[in-house]
């Protein structure tokens, strides 16, 4: 739903005075990000690193972090349109410091490094989108595949990750199709997807990612936003029948009251108790299954 539809909702939604572009834009600073995610009880020492990936297509550039020892579960994170930025690279670190060998990667590289956004610059802005909406012209669903498969290579040879445990991965907005996807392509490896305010889950295509489920061997959270589902309410009914009928679990669920992009603490729309819920949620369904 990483569309103008959806972002003209979320400029009239901060336009009711819930936050002006001036805090949004002081709130993205590194200081704002660090106060909006606080670290996790009994917080792992971390490590992080920026990583190269080489993939069919080129070098990626990501993030990498893991806890200072020992080895652990991975977890592939795809960003939403807005790429690789602060903001994830601290989700990342957020998720390391609770047991998590953790890659986020940018997923434009093909067109640009990251971060290629200024801090207060947003997705509802029309000369942003201008910027970003040529990037997506390079990505195609057989392109995600080849990176998945790339990039979950490069987490298992890790030192970190342990491989005799299940993998996640999860997405953000555009990044939704992207986690599944790469669970449909590495089933073998992928135990867990969590999918927040995902776009195009469903669709028509033979290789929509609705269609891809039979393929998977993972269970899920899929977290919709409000306003996705006022637009097409009945998406979360088809992805429920789809797992269902492929025998895998899945927690499907609309937020109340929230705007497509809640999730990461540098949207214009983010939703603290929404979004720690949703965390709570994806860290609860990766005890369960890695």
């Amino acid at each position: 739903m990483c569309d103008e539809h959806t972002a003209a909702d979320n400029d009239a939604f901060v336009g009711t005075g819930s936050i002006s572009r001036r805090q949004f834009g002081a709130m993205s600073g590194a200081a704002g990000l660090a106060m909006l995610l606080p670290a996790p009880a009994n917080a792992a020492a971390i490590k992080g690193r920026d990583v190269a990936v080489k993939t069919p297509d080129g070098t990626a550039d990501a993030y990498f972090v893991a806890p200072a020892t020992g080895k652990h579960p991975a977890v592939l994170i795809w960003p939403d349109i807005m790429g690789l930025r602060p903001a994830f690279r601290q989700m990342a670190d957020r998720l390391a410091q609770s047991g998590y060998a953790v890659l986020v990667v940018n997923q434009f590289y093909r067109s640009t490094k990251s971060p290629f956004l200024a801090p207060g610059e947003s997705f509802d802005q029309p000369e942003v989108r201008a910027k970003i909406m040529p990037f997506t012209k390079a990505l195609s669903p057989a392109g995600t595949v080849k990176d998945a498969v790339a990039f979950t290579t490069f987490l298992d040879a890790q030192p970190q990750v342990d491989r005799k445990r299940g993998m996640a991965s999860t997405g953000y907005c555009m990044g939704g199709p992207m986690v599944m996807r790469t669970a449909a392509a590495v089933p073998g490896r992928i135990k867990a997807g969590a999918t927040f305010h995902g776009g195009g889950l469903v669709g028509t295509d033979a290789d929509a990612p609705d269609k891809l489920i039979p393929q998977m061997k993972a269970a899920y959270l899929i977290a919709i936003a409000e306003n996705d589902d006022q637009r097409a309410p009945t998406d979360k009914d088809t992805l429920k029948a789809a797992f269902a009928a492929a025998k895998l679990p899945a927690e499907i669920e609309v937020y109340t009251g929230t705007k497509h992009g809640w999730c990461p603490p540098d949207s214009r729309v983010y939703d603290a108790k929404q979004a720690d819920r949703a965390w709570e949620r994806m860290l609860a369904l990766f005890g369960r299954t890695l």
